[in-house]
């Protein structure tokens, strides 16, 4: 058991929360294509995007494919209100 615990490896995903008009939250995985998950609060958020990291992986795994590192960057970029016009938009 101890064998077993010690070769499980803890895989590290930036996970990207997106408040939805309508209510609750859209998940996405940006290191895994096309991994995109929902729920409808924060904490049925994060279950959603756990569960559907760990079938993406698990799917990977049974194509014997290294599953993708995360993403190497996370940044925010602030824009001034000055610089978003009408005359900015063709």
């Amino acid at each position: 058991m101890v064998k077993f615990l010690q070769s499980m490896k803890i895989h590290h995903y930036t996970a990207i929360f997106q408040k939805e008009p309508e209510g609750g939250y859209t998940v996405v995985i940006p290191a895994l294509k096309g991994c995109v998950t929902y729920g409808k609060t924060i904490e049925k958020a994060q279950e959603a995007a756990r569960e559907a990291i760990e079938s993406y992986l698990g799917s990977l795994a049974k194509d014997k494919i290294k599953p993708p590192s995360d993403i190497d960057f996370v940044s925010t970029i602030d824009v001034s209100g000055r610089s978003i016009s009408s005359s900015s938009y063709a």
